[in-house]
């Protein structure tokens, strides 16, 4: 397929986006739970909250760039009871708003207890919201992962491990983002999000290299002799049957050799995955100081550079059918 970079800084972002604001939730969380010292310091959610809600926005700005009538991009709604497509257009303001008024509660200092839990935990409205944030973000992780997992004829892509990639990459991205915010506003929570950015990262690499496992090791279920219904073993295609370009000559296929192909996906297992986890991991054996924000900055970039080799590559990974036709030359 051709890789469209409005999608891939869409998906990117959002990605980011959601994984910051569950690094957030989940130190709430933990301490909340008393399993971690708690972080007085309520600016730290406002602007963290601040940050997903603008990745979010700038992602859902840039797939505008992919659209033929950007004008009618609210219609993309109205087929939510069968297109994932539709539910994304509907989980991703859903999200985006429950985040803001996590971080608006936050804002406005809403910690009264509502209610007390039997085993002593008070829950306040800052919770509550985001819990419902968690709903919603998780929602839009499986919407944008279906949107091609649910795609039968390109096998690259169907598979579960489509939607936990698209999870697992965001998390991650989203737990690294949440390190260097914190050291920047010297928190005590950064040593924690490392870690958690470090588990994810990790996790990601392994369900990253089981897909390309999966994908090398696909048969395909049509070929030349499938596609014109000629069962001959010494079929061969000598020309795709046009001089010129055309729409499914650009849309279906990258149009790059493949050694270029093998070559960024060489350069997303290295900046998405390797560089990232050392970097992280330098942040958690340094003293709080703004060297801890520079270390934990370089992994930010590294890895965001990282996820948009590697969502190129995802695009690209996949194979049209009708590249058989037009695209393949014996």
């Amino acid at each position: 397929m051709h890789p469209a970079f409005s999608v891939i800084f869409l998906t990117t972002l959002i990605g980011a986006g959601q994984g910051l604001f569950l690094a957030l939730f989940t130190g709430q969380v933990f301490q909340q739970f008393k399993l971690m010292p708690e972080q007085h310091d309520s600016n730290f959610y406002v602007i963290g909250s601040a940050v997903a809600v603008l990745l979010l926005i700038v992602g859902l700005f840039a797939s505008f760039f992919h659209l033929g009538h950007p004008e009618r991009a609210w219609r993309s709604a109205a087929k939510w009871k069968t297109s994932w497509l539709s539910r994304e257009v509907i989980a991703l303001p859903a999200a985006m708003g429950a985040i803001f008024f996590y971080g608006a509660a936050h804002y406005f200092n809403l910690t009264g207890t509502l209610f007390t839990m039997p085993g002593g935990t008070e829950i306040d409205a800052t919770l509550l919201l985001g819990l419902a944030a968690t709903v919603t973000t998780y929602a839009l992780f499986v919407c944008t992962g279906m949107i091609y997992g649910c795609i039968k004829f390109l096998q690259e892509w169907h598979s579960p491990l489509t939607v936990i990639n698209f999870i697992l990459l965001g998390t991650a991205s989203g737990f690294t983002v949440a390190t260097a915010l914190s050291a920047w506003m010297n928190t005590e929570l950064t040593a924690f999000y490392a870690g958690w950015a470090i588990l994810f990262t990790v996790l990601g690499l392994i369900f990253r290299v089981a897909s390309l496992i999966r994908n090398r090791k696909i048969k395909p279920k049509s070929d030349l002799k499938s596609a014109i219904g000629i069962r001959h073993s010494g079929v061969q295609q000598k020309a795709q049957g046009s001089m010129g370009g055309s729409f499914n000559t650009r849309e279906y296929f990258h149009g790059k050799k493949a050694s270029f192909v093998r070559n960024m996906k060489y350069i997303f297992l290295i900046f998405a995955f390797f560089v990232p986890l050392i970097l992280l991991a330098i942040s958690l054996g340094m003293p709080a100081s703004s060297s801890v924000f520079i270390v934990a900055s370089l992994a930010v970039i590294t890895q965001y550079v990282g996820l948009i080799a590697e969502r190129w590559y995802f695009f690209a990974d996949a194979n049209h059918p009708q590249n058989l036709y037009y695209q393949q030359i014996g």
